[in-house]
């Protein structure tokens, strides 16, 4: 049987979202115990909680929405890259690294501890994400909250991956995951004119 890794954070009331992003609030509009032949519930959420993925339009008004993003890119061959102290990555530290192969680039911020969903504060200076994107990548992901620096003004790192037609999925859940080789599933949903999506993100373990 295929090792499944879920790598989405739960999202929940309460939960913690980029400042000045809408808080996540679910609120049910019909109850079977009220009388409704069924449950339904409504969310109120910004696109960018929990485990998402970001469109170019994120940071450029011409860019694509998420509804245009090619689905290939987000189901397909990943590898897990772990870094075992939080802060700023360079060129020079992935170089050093196996990319033979590598379509999808996720980077594990700390130490790994079972269930540990916490994630890191690591981060792409900008001549790392210039290295990504010139090795041709369709996909780099982090459990950290974005691949910028903290309280960075430009989100420069955002720019230059999204401009270099690199998907950014953030948020991620990976503190129990081995670095190594995985399958990696993370479908948006197809919102026109969005600037984003939150994603059920898993890993299934390759055995070849």
């Amino acid at each position: 049987m295929p090792e499944f890794y879920d790598i989405s954070r739960i999202l929940e009331e309460g939960m913690e979202v980029w400042p000045g992003d809408p808080e996540f609030r679910r609120e049910w509009v019909a109850r079977i115990r009220g009388g409704a032949p069924a449950n339904v519930s409504a969310l109120h959420l910004g696109v960018h909680t929990g485990t998402h993925l970001d469109a170019p339009l994120h940071v450029d008004d011409a860019g694509s929405d998420v509804a245009r993003l090619p689905v290939g890119d987000f189901i397909g061959p990943a590898r897990v890259f772990g870094f075992d102290s939080a802060g700023g990555v360079r060129a020079a530290d992935l170089a050093g690294l196996d990319w033979r192969g590598v379509e999808r680039a996720l980077f594990r911020w700390g130490a790994p501890g079972p269930g540990d969903c916490a994630g890191g504060h690591g981060f792409l200076h900008d001549d790392a994400a210039r290295y990504l994107a010139g090795k041709g990548l369709r996909l780099v992901g982090t459990d950290a909250p974005g691949v910028d620096a903290p309280g960075s003004a430009d989100l420069s790192a955002h720019r230059i991956l999204l401009g270099g037609g690199v998907a950014i999925l953030e948020n991620l859940c990976l503190g129990g995951v081995p670095p190594g080789d995985y399958e990696l599933i993370c479908l948006p949903l197809k919102i026109a004119g969005s600037d984003g999506s939150p994603v059920r993100a898993v890993l299934r373990r390759r055995t070849s």
